[in-house]
Order: structure tokens, then C-alpha cells, then sequence
């Protein structure tokens, strides 16, 4: 994840806590431990040539990546949907994972970053009649807009929201600067996202800590974690987060999604060993761990 890189040397004059909770989740959250809360970790792609040898046997082809994928993780943020959504390889898909594995498709860019959510239902529609093949196996599907995409557009925002909502869950990614700057702006915002449950993206990277809100739109958090080479301070974040998702899930949190980004693709399977492993000690889960051919290579 390019967005708000920095580079290594100045993450040492970062301050990159995480921010306190947001104090209207407690609305959010019914205040009751919810009772099968699911939490899911995973990467943005699962077909990496770099795993083979790694957590992929050696000579792995590339149409087994996701058959070995499945065996590592329970959940995959899946990128490749932003530029192709077709259902026949939705099915294929769907045959090789069990039941408790999730797909998080990213909507179609002809949606987000052509047409820019202007006059794109029948794109939508067609997008969600797509996914829906995932079934069982469909996580939260998440919409990522411009960089560019600001509050000027909150009318076209709030259209295209009001328009789509209802049909399928799914998050949001903001990343304008003045969503989250502008009080009335952010609280416009997240009225509007609460009362069509769509769940708020939170970006944790280190350039742009204005993205790391906090704050809960729906009873899911969806979260989009940076990583900076396996720098110590991302394990400090990591172990951060397993708290924050531990109180949310005593809250009522009833899903969270945390997907893994390294520069290195080799970096971002140590991190989400690392991530799964502290949400099963801190939170008492029982996640997939990816397993390492060496294991003098993980976590």
C-alpha cells in the first residue's frame, strides 16, 4: 500500500499510537460480548511468486496459489476484482475454500475511479450480481474512492450510498484529507454511513494518521493495516490493535476484517502470522496461522 508511505528513517520521530476510542462506538456496539464474533486476517493477493519456496511448496504453479492460500489464512482482501469482476471465475473460486473462509472483492474501478460513483447503478448491479456467486464465502466487499474524492462530491456521495445500500454490506475507503479534518464534514459523514450501514474503512499507515478514526459506522470493523518492513513499530501497532479489537469485541464487535500490506510480499506473511497469532492470545480466537516450509522464517 502506497498510500501514506514514509520512509523507514522517519518513523522514529513518528508518533504512531493509536488514537483513543471513538466514544460514539459505544452507540454502535449493543454493550454486550457478542457470542460467535469472527475476526479475519488475510493479504491483498494470494497469487504471489514469492511464497512459493516459502509458505508455497516448492514448483507450486500459479493456478494452485489459492488452493495453498486457503490452507494460511481464512479471509483474502481481494483486489483483483478492481479490475475484473467475472462470475464464471467467482465459481471457480468458490470450490476451493471451506465454509469458513471469506472473500472481500473491491468494487470494480469503473465504479469508483471512471465514473467516480456518478450514474454507475447498473455497473454496481452488475458488480453485486457477480459477487453474490461467492455466497456463503462473501465477506465485506469494500469500495475505495479517489484520493482526489472530496467532501465537494458528499452530494454525489450521499446519492450513490442511498442508492446501493440495502442490497449487499459492504465498507468504504475515504481518503481526502478534509473528510476527517472537517468537523461537521466527518460528522456528516458518519451519520450518513450509520443510517445505511456502511461500515467506515480504517487506514493504518503512518503518513496519514488522520485515516485511523476509530471510529465504528456498523457492529463490523474493516481494517487496512500498512506495514514498514517489519520496523519494530509494527509489531507495537499490531499488539495495539488485538487490544482495541478485544474491548470492540466485548462491546459487541461482531466481525472484523485486518488485511496485511508490506512493501515486500515476503514482510506481509510474517505480519499476518504475527497479527493472527496475538488476536488468538489477546483475544482467545483460534485463527489459521500461515505455516512457514521454515520455520525459522516466521514469527
Amino acid at each position: 500500500m502506497k498510500f501514506g508511505h514514509v520512509d523507514a528513517h522517519a518513523l522514529e520521530h513518528l508518533h504512531l499510537e493509536l488514537p483513543a476510542d471513538n466514544p460514539d462506538n459505544s452507540r454502535i456496539l449493543n454493550g454486550r460480548k457478542a457470542k460467535k464474533a469472527k475476526a479475519y486476517v488475510g493479504c491483498a493477493k494470494w497469487g504471489r511468486s514469492e511464497w512459493v519456496g516459502i509458505i508455497y511448496p516448492d514448483g507450486t504453479r500459479p493456478a494452485d496459489y489459492l488452493r495453498n492460500y486457503v490452507n494460511h489464512f481464512n479471509s483474502i482482501e481481494l483486489n483483483g476484482t478492481f479490475y475484473q469482476t467475472k462470475k464464471d471465475h467467482i465459481e471457480a473460486w468458490t470450490t476451493i475454500p471451506d465454509n469458513e473462509f471469506k472473500f472481500c472483492p473491491k468494487f470494480h474501478r469503473i465504479i469508483s475511479h471512471i465514473r467516480r460513483l456518478n450514474g454507475c447503478e447498473e455497473s454496481t448491479a452488475r458488480f453485486f450480481d457477480a459477487i453474490a456467486a461467492f455466497g456463503s464465502l462473501l465477506g465485506l466487499p469494500f469500495l475505495q474512492v479517489p484520493e482526489n474524492f472530496s467532501p465537494k462530491y458528499f452530494d454525489r456521495l450521499q446519492h450513490y450510498i442511498r442508492t446501493v445500500s440495502g442490497t449487499i454490506p459492504y465498507a468504504i475507503e475515504l481518503r481526502h484529507e478534509a473528510w476527517f479534518s472537517d468537523g461537521a464534514v466527518r460528522e456528516q459523514l458518519y451519520r450518513l454511513l450509520e443510517a445505511q450501514k456502511v461500515t467506515l474503512i480504517i487506514t493504518d499507515t503512518a503518513g496519514r494518521r488522520d485515516c485511523l478514526h476509530q471510529r465504528l459506522t456498523t457492529n463490523k470493523a474493516f481494517v487496512r493495516f500498512a506495514g514498514y518492513g517489519l520496523h519494530s513499530s509494527d509489531f507495537t501497532r499490531m499488539d495495539a490493535w488485538a487490544e482495541q479489537i478485544r474491548c470492540w469485541m466485548d462491546n459487541g464487535l461482531s466481525e472484523v476484517y485486518f488485511f496485511l500490506h508490506q512493501k515486500s510480499e515476503k514482510d506481509t506473511i510474517v505480519s499476518a502470522q504475527y497479527m493472527a497469532n496475538k488476536l488468538n492470545e489477546v483475544c482467545g480466537l483460534n485463527l489459521k496461522l500461515p505455516h512457514f516450509i521454515n520455520q525459522g522464517a516466521g514469527m
